[in-house]
This record gives structure tokens, C-alpha cells and sequence, in this order.
């Protein structure tokens, strides 16, 4: 074979060929050089559409990316689980210091929230001790409280309580005559409290002009003050503790001057860098070994979404030779579908995932360190970038075709899913509407617009249809018979026709993947190419061999590295 090739040399032909035969040869070597090009670009493809596992029979390539991937998975879902452990002593631990708060500051308080409020008053008597009852525990909470609390500065760079009141500017107003005389614009009046002031006798800051409240126009009575605490259950953990403050705000509202007011506590946690951590022990040297840990797995991402990025670069670079040479070839362009081919959405994910990984694990880094204290972003990051890396498992179960059905399946669906959700949606919206108004002083699941969408997205599963039904308040027959004609309307057409239709999209889709995967899928240009051979039967029989050895003698360096994509 490498005698005839040999013998083929182009300029050997021009020597023996005369002037008389050069044009013919000249043309003779156009055709074969096309035909070898062809040849070339076709063994490129069918490599590059191949799967790992094809590709390793076929060439022996080991395939880098799937068992890093493989890895990538183990190690992220590895570091996601040690931080969910760790965020969860965070969340824990603000929401007991939430529950003791509100029974430390909170006169009477039940150990349950009424309502979206704490509880409530209902005498004015009730409201000045419970007031008064806040303010002298928070003087004395040194005394009281089982944690690990300090005071902290407000805003005002002031350690104590700040109270502010809200009240209409001035009016009077007489029910009995049905006369009322009021200025609407607010007037805010703040009081600060240090420590010094309430160590006083409390009669001296309680016979304060402040506290002498116009309850017929008293809107709301807020107190504010800041506590420090340090979270020590983590060295359980074996890992550095934490530093928080407390944004604790109390609140009497009286804006409905209904004679019920409502109190609502609400505790804002924010965790801060320790000044000076003074711990012996083993804490130190497992939080180097976790930080060790965090790095590899920015290595691993690292790698990974190089060889992504490599690879899609690559996979532009051979549709390029595609196109240009189907239009030379064919005169016409090659469709959108085909085209897309090139470009692995897979890879477009992983990248992703990859991008989120890194900057979270460096986020993460930088919080076990304590030189950050944002949970919530890093969170984000680590939770999106492991779904993603779970998602991706889906392109290796895609190889066999019984796993095959889904992603087909979910890939043929999804653009009429989009179009009739876009359809039913605008439908949806319109009961949301139609519900919020009508049935929203009526029902509690229809006060506002997002308890509408989520109560009716609950009904469209079947969720808590009875409680729908019977929580209307039957004080307006006309508006109870229209809550059943908005409720059974709603649940017929979603549940039997909207959703029906919806299931029935997918259906279809699932049963065109299965005849196309027993009568065969139709043929794109770009499959009927890689079918094709080089030439017609004599080329399979006599010159395969010829044009496979002639095509791994013409790639050169730049060349090579096209079939090393996938």
C-alpha cells in the first residue's frame, strides 16, 4: 500500500504524463483531491457524533470528560451535603433565638403566631403593659436569657431602645355624632433609651409625655434595639463559631383602629465577622482540610469546563467545514437543525454548572474562613450548580436508547408545551384576577394575588378543594353563589380540558419518538451525508482502503485535532 501510494505522487504524474496529458491530469487530481476532502470531513463527523464509548473501540481515546464528570458529580454533591449540614446549624439557630425572643419581649405570647402577626391586644390598658413589658425585659436581659446575648449599637451608634410612634397630626373625632376632624399627614415622634435611663426608677421614663398615647389617632408604636450573640454550637462541628446581630423590631399596629391591635415581632439575623476567636483544639486543622477539599473541587470544575469550552470551540470549527463544504458542494445552505447538531446543549450546561460551582466554592471558601457571612448567594450557587450537574447524568442515560425516550420525548414536546402554557396561562391569570377581587374580602386564600395564584395552582392539583369551598363567608348570597360558579368553572376547565390537553401533548410526542425509533427517524441532510459513501460501489470495493490511507496522510497538525472533539 505505501509503494502504490508512492507511486500516486502528484508531481511523479505531471513528469510522465506530457504536456498533451496535463489537463486531464490536472482534473484527475481536482476529483481526487475533492473525494479525499469528502472523505476526511465524513470520518470527522461520524467521530465527532460518536459516544465516549464508540469513540474508545473506535480509536481507543480514553474518555477524559465522562469520568471527569463522573467525579465532578460525587465530589459537588460531597461539599454540597458537608455546607447544607453547616447552613443548617445557621438556620436553626436564628430561628430558635426568633421563638425565645418573642417570648422574652412579648407580653402573654402563646408560643404561636395568631396570624401572620405574633398576637394581639385589645385594651389600652393591655397595650401600655405590654409596652412597658418589652422595654423592662430588655434592660433586664442579661438576668433572663438562657443564650449567649449581648446588647448591640443601632443605627444611631447607640446602645439602648429607640421607640417611635406614628400618628395622624391632629383631629378630633366623635363616633356617638358620627362627626370626624382629622389631618391626614403623619407625624413620627422617636424616644432613645439607653441603659443609664432605664436603670432609673421605671415611674421616671413611664410618666414621660411620649408615653401618653391619642389612640384615636395612633397608627403604630415601633420598637427597635440590636442584641449580639455568638453561635456555639458549630464547635460541636469542628468548625469556627459564629458572630450575629440581631435587628429586633416590635410593632403595634393600630392603622385599622378596629380595636383589635395587632403586635408583630420580626427578628433580622445577620451574621458578622468575630473580632477575635481565640479556640485550641482540632478546629483549625479540620477547616484546612475542608478548605483543601473546596480547592480540588475548583480544580475539578476548572478542568472541566476547559475541556467543554475546547470542545465546543472545535465543534464550531467542523460545522464551519461543513457548511462550506455543502455549499460548495450542493449549492444551498444547510438547515437551522442541522446546524444546532454542532452545538452539545449539554456541554452549554455543564459549562454552567461549572461557572456557579467555582464561584460558589469560593464563596463557601471565604465563609469558612469567616471573611464572608453571605449563606444565601453561596447557597444559590452550590444548590443551581448540583441540580445542574444532576441534569447532565440524563446525557449518559441518553446513549441507551430505553433511556433515550425521555430526553427524545421532552425535547419533541417542549416547544407546544411552551405555546399552549403561554395560552392557558393568559386564562389562569384571568381567574387570578376575577378571584382577588371579587372573593378577597371573603376568603383568606384570596386576599392578595399571590395567595390566588397558589391557591388556585393547588386546585388545579386537587389540593385542598374542601377548604376552598367551605372557608367562603356566606355574609353576601350573591357573592357565595358566584365564588361556586368561579370555583367549579374553574375547576372543570382547568382539571378536565386544560390539563387533559396538556398530558395529551406529551402523549403524542412519546408515541411519534416510538414509531421513529422502530420504522427509523427522518433523514437531515447532515445524516444522509454521513450515509454516503466516497463514491459509488467500486469505491467501497477498491479504493476504501486507498482513500483512507491517502486521508490520514493529508491531516496535518492543524487538522488533527478536529477529530478529538466530542
Amino acid at each position: 500500500m505505501a509503494r502504490g501510494v508512492e507511486a500516486l505522487d502528484l508531481p511523479v504524474w505531471s513528469r510522465a504524463s506530457g504536456p498533451s496529458r496535463g489537463p486531464q491530469c490536472r482534473g484527475a487530481m481536482a476529483h481526487l483531491d475533492s473525494e479525499v476532502k469528502e472523505e476526511c470531513l465524513r470520518e470527522d463527523l461520524k467521530f465527532y457524533f460518536m459516544n465516549p464509548c464508540e469513540k474508545f473501540r473506535a480509536r481507543q481515546q480514553i474518555p477524559w470528560k465522562m469520568g471527569l464528570q463522573i467525579l465532578k458529580i460525587v465530589m459537588v454533591t460531597t461539599q454540597l451535603v458537608r455546607f447544607g449540614l453547616s447552613n443548617q446549624l445557621v438556620v436553626a439557630f436564628k430561628e430558635e433565638n426568633t421563638v425565645a425572643f418573642k417570648h422574652l419581649f412579648l407580653k402573654g405570647y402563646s408560643g404561636v403566631d395568631e396570624d401572620e402577626y405574633s398576637c394581639s391586644v385589645y385594651t389600652q390598658e393591655d397595650t401600655y403593659e405590654s409596652i412597658y413589658f418589652a422595654i423592662s425585659q430588655f434592660h433586664q436581659l442579661r438576668n433572663l436569657s438562657l443564650g449567649t446575648l449581648g446588647y448591640g449599637e443601632n443605627e444611631d451608634n447607640r446602645i439602648g431602645l429607640k421607640v417611635c410612634k406614628q400618628h395622624y397630626k391632629k383631629g378630633t373625632m366623635f363616633p356617638s355624632n358620627e362627626t370626624l376632624n382629622i389631618d391626614s399627614d403623619i407625624e413620627i415622634d422617636c424616644i432613645h433609651l439607653d441603659l443609664q435611663t432605664l436603670s432609673k426608677t421605671p415611674q421616671d421614663w413611664k410618666n414621660s409625655s411620649f408615653f401618653r398615647l391619642e389612640f384615636y389617632r395612633l397608627l403604630q408604636v415601633e420598637i427597635s434595639f440590636h442584641l449580639k450573640g455568638i453561635d456555639l454550637q458549630t464547635i460541636h462541628s469542628r468548625e469556627l463559631p459564629d458572630c450575629y446581630i440581631f435587628q429586633n423590631t416590635i410593632i403595634f399596629d393600630n392603622k385599622a383602629h378596629s380595636g383589635k391591635l395587632k403586635i408583630y415581632f420580626d427578628s433580622d439575623a445577620n451574621i458578622e465577622e468575630c473580632k477575635d476567636l481565640n479556640i485550641s483544639g482540632s478546629i483549625q486543622k479540620n477547616t484546612q482540610y475542608v478548605l483543601v477539599f473546596d480547592a480540588f473541587v475548583i480544580v475539578i470544575c476548572l478542568a472541566s469546563l476547559i475541556l467543554c469550552t475546547r470542545s465546543i470551540v472545535l465543534g464550531l470549527r467542523l460545522r464551519k467545514r461543513f457548511l462550506d463544504f455543502f455549499l460548495e458542494k450542493y449549492k444551498r445552505c444547510v438547515c437551522n437543525a442541522d446546524q444546532w447538531e454542532f452545538i452539545n446543549r449539554w456541554y452549554i450546561l455543564v459549562i454552567i454548572s461549572d461557572l456557579m460551582t467555582i464561584i460558589g466554592s469560593i464563596l463557601k471558601m471565604e465563609i469558612k474562613a469567616k471573611n464572608l457571612t453571605n449563606y444565601d448567594l453561596c447557597s444559590i450557587l452550590l444548590g443551581t450548580s448540583t441540580l445542574f450537574v444532576w441534569v447532565g447524568v440524563i446525557r449518559y442515560l441518553g446513549y441507551f436508547q430505553a433511556y433515550n425516550v425521555l430526553i427524545l420525548t421532552m425535547q419533541a414536546s417542549l416547544p407546544k408545551v411552551l405555546r399552549f402554557c403561554a395560552c392557558a396561562g393568559m386564562i389562569y391569570l384571568g381567574y387570578t384576577f376575577c378571584g382577588w377581587i371579587v372573593l378577597g374580602p371573603y376568603h383568606d386564600k384570596f386576599e392578595n394575588l399571590n395567595t390566588v395564584a397558589e391557591c388556585l395552582f393547588s386546585l388545579v392539583n386537587g389540593d385542598d378543594m374542601y377548604a376552598t369551598f367551605a372557608h367562603i363567608q356566606q355574609k353576601s348570597l350573591l357573592v357565595w353563589l358566584f365564588s361556586r360558579l368561579y370555583l367549579y368553572s374553574f375547576i372543570s376547565l382547568f382539571i378536565y380540558m386544560i390539563l387533559s390537553l396538556f398530558i395529551a401533548i406529551i402523549t403524542d410526542s412519546y408515541d411519534t419518538i416510538k414509531k421513529y425509533q422502530q420504522n427509523g427517524f427522518p433523514a437531515t441532510d447532515l445524516q444522509e451525508f454521513l450515509k454516503e459513501c466516497g463514491s459509488k460501489e467500486k469505491c467501497q470495493k477498491e479504493s476504501s482502503s486507498f482513500l483512507s490511507c491517502i486521508c490520514c496522510l493529508r491531516r496535518n497538525g492543524s487538522d488533527d485535532h478536529l477529530t478529538l472533539i466530542n
